[in-house]
């Protein structure tokens, strides 16, 4: 019997690790993290599974405890970072990706170009039909993230300047629900991730001068023409750092930035 602990014993020291890896958050990541996943679960002994929720909800549970990396749309917040002080966590934020973030409408909306100012008159109630921005006589309706979600931050941050989002805005779970509400909603409105766009919505050329709009598109945003780019970020526990490492390196090898573009990302290294 000793002799046959003593075998399992020096099995289990010389078996490689397995580790059960859970990621949590962005809606905007989780197609990218999945398929990263995916790959990387292939040629690696760790198991990796990945759900959304929201950036949030996400670094929320990293400060719980009950997820070992966070995947966000947005950088964490002070009063997020403090509470994980708090709790004796030193987070280590790593960029993954960019985004581009690109607003949506019907395709049988024949409005193609929006300002900054007009989303923002949109977005926030003073603007109510689309023949106030040269569009036909048709209300406008209005399709946003959740506060939990990381884009919602995002586009009320840079895109809003801060300013409230209008009382009755409708409010979606998830990115793909946004999807498909504009696409069967003449008069709608969204803002989704750049791997998010189909050919069921019509993506919307964006101005911040008010001179030159620009598609949002991969090589747009490469080249920084695009107006509405941003980083996309995984969040550890410095502790955890062996548990997270190897998965967050393969992300941002060459493979991985591969897949990063191949989902519709835009890379960290061209």
């Amino acid at each position: 019997m000793k002799k046959l602990i003593l075998s399992v014993m020096m099995l289990c020291a010389i078996a490689p690790s397995f580790y059960a890896q859970k990621i949590k958050g962005s809606d905007t990541v989780l197609p990218l993290a999945q398929k990263e996943a995916e790959v990387f679960m292939k040629s690696n002994k760790q198991s990796v599974s990945v759900i959304g929720g929201g950036s949030g909800v996400g670094i929320a549970a990293l400060m719980e405890g009950t997820t070992d990396m966070a995947m966000a749309s947005r950088s964490m917040k002070l009063n997020e970072k403090l509470k994980c002080k708090e709790a004796g966590k030193t987070i280590v934020e790593k960029i993954i990706a960019y985004d581009a973030l690109a607003v949506v409408v019907n395709p049988s909306n024949p409005v193609s170009k929006l300002t900054r100012q007009q989303l923002e008159g949109i977005f926030t109630g003073k603007i109510t039909n689309w023949n106030q921005v040269g569009g036909p006589n048709m209300k406008i309706i209005p399709y946003s993230r959740e506060t939990s979600s990381g884009t919602y931050e995002f586009f009320k941050e840079h895109v809003l300047l801060n300013k409230n989002y209008m009382n009755s805005i409708l409010s979606m779970p998830a990115t793909g629900a946004i999807i498909q509400s504009v696409s069967q909603t003449k008069g709608a409105i969204g803002y989704v991730g750049l791997a998010y766009i189909n050919k069921s919505v019509k993506a919307i050329k964006a101005s911040f001068d008010g001179k030159t709009f620009i598609t949002p598109s991969m090589a747009n945003a490469i080249n920084k023409t695009y107006p509405i780019v941003r980083p996309l970020y995984f969040y550890y526990d410095k502790k955890d750092e062996a548990k997270n490492i190897a998965f967050v390196n393969f992300v941002f090898s060459k493979e991985g930035q591969k897949i990063v573009q191949e989902i519709g990302y835009v890379p960290l290294k061209k």
